[in-house]
């Protein structure tokens, strides 16, 4: 049944199913807790917002290094497992703090805190996990379905929170979110056995990935390819500070209940998630196999340039829920699995310490200096329509970046070297 719609090998069905299962359960969990986050980012006064961004920043400084010595010293059958349960706890942890009410308004800053970084961390070491388990032809045609499961994992999340937020209540949804997150741990020990038994991978590819705790930012600022990828996340990242402002400042203004902007948080999401799973059903493996990275990366910044232009002129929810939808979904299903196929073309240590370093050091910084621009703008008297047309020409340059990195992957492409070979020369850069 499966062959019918992804072009999968005998050998790979089970790992593909496992790698959307395992996406579906961490992405579910995920859109479980981001309405609960982005009610209490509307709960206190937006101006509070740049302030939550810096915090968020400056726990990501913190928090990579970290990340990067556990990768540098175990293997990655240990390290994810353990990240993930680590998280794990801390949200059981909040779901007791939250349950009885202790310091309720400083404990919700600190849930969005963690939640924002938490949730860049989890996604990028399931992706970084996804390049080190396929090889570069297979995430080609593989990588679309596996997005998928996060799709409807995103889908499914939503829909509970939706109907389930005001019955319920936000605060015991935390344990749904938790059971999900020991279900992805589960599903990286199955992969890493297919990876060793059927994939045949050497001991090194599951052994440490070696080096300092600040490698990731060294091979960053040495290599063009992966400078280009961290502008490509930045410029992405500001462009959604810029629509997430305008999408808190609606929706606070139109629901004035906790439970009630939970769920408008939720239904936005889950329109967002609903068109992405359409689209990578029936669009992702076409164009990324028929059309090329370079289309596929394009689609996004391209719709987010039009629809700010759109925004400017109408800076209303509907229009809003509109822009979100398409240009989430085009992100999502199109210019995400492209930006990961990029990643299986770098070695391990790249993979993991320069891929968390762009996944989240750069983008939350991007986030705070876009968060903090877009305070400074709207205190010097730009509405909605002005601060849309300041992020136009931002969309453009990232659809220049796309289109450079989608020219540079063809390049690579041509003079790659076998996956199988343990060790890749970083773009700095002659061989990949």
């Amino acid at each position: 049944m499966l062959k019918r719609f992804v072009d999968v090998r005998d050998e790979e069905v089970g790992a593909v199913l496992g790698a959307f299962v395992y996406f579906f359960t961490l992405m579910c969990g995920y859109a479980i807790l981001r309405p609960i986050r982005n009610e209490m980012g509307t709960a206190g006064d937006v101006k509070h917002l740049p302030w939550l961004f810096t915090v968020t920043f400056v726990v990501m400084l913190l928090a990579v290094p970290a990340f990067s010595a556990l990768v540098a010293r175990y293997p990655r059958r240990v390290v994810v497992p353990r990240v993930y349960r680590f998280f794990l706890f801390n949200l059981l942890a909040f779901f007791v703090l939250l349950k009885w009410g202790v310091a309720k308004e400083g404990v919700a800053r600190a849930f969005y805190v963690w939640l924002s970084v938490y949730n860049l961390f989890v996604v990028s070491i399931f992706w970084s996990f996804m390049a080190d388990v396929f090889a570069s032809d297979q995430g080609k045609r593989l990588f679309g379905f596996i997005a998928a499961g996060g799709t409807t994992g995103m889908i499914v999340g939503p829909f509970l929170v939706g109907r389930l937020a005001e019955p319920v209540g936000p605060v015991n949804l935390i344990l749904v979110s938790a059971v999900m997150l020991e279900v992805s741990a589960q599903c990286v020990r199955r992969l890493g056995h297919w990876a060793r038994d059927v994939q045949h991978q050497p001991a090194t590819r599951e052994g440490p990935v070696g080096g300092g705790m600040l490698a990731g930012l060294r091979l960053l600022v040495t290599s063009p390819f992966l400078l280009a990828l961290g502008l490509q996340v930045l410029l992405y990242a500001a462009t959604s500070t810029f629509l997430y402002y305008q999408e808190v400042q609606l929706v606070a203004s139109l629901a004035k209940d906790a439970a009630a902007r939970t769920a408008a948080f939720a239904d936005i999401d889950f329109w967002v998630q609903v068109l992405t799973l359409g689209i990578q059903t029936l669009v992702t493996g076409r164009v990324i196999s028929r059309l090329g990275l370079g289309v596929a990366m394009a689609v996004a910044p391209v719709l987010t340039l039009v629809g700010f232009g759109v925004l400017a002129f109408a800076p209303v929810l509907g229009v809003l829920i509109g822009v979100k939808s398409l240009r989430g979904a085009s992100h999502y299903a199109l210019e995400r699995p492209s930006r990961e196929i990029l990643f299986t073309t770098v070695d391990r240590e790249a993979r993991y310490k320069s891929k968390s370093f762009i996944d989240t050091v750069v983008y939350r910084g991007s986030d705070t200096l876009s968060a903090w621009l877009q305070g400074g703008l709207t205190a010097l008297g730009l509405g909605m329509t002005g601060l849309s047309l300041a992020a136009v020409p931002v969309a453009a340059l990232w659809l220049a970046v796309a289109l450079y990195l989608a020219r540079q992957q063809r390049t690579r492409a041509a003079e790659s070297i076998p996956q199988t070979q343990t060790q890749t020369t970083l773009p700095g850069g002659t061989t990949a």
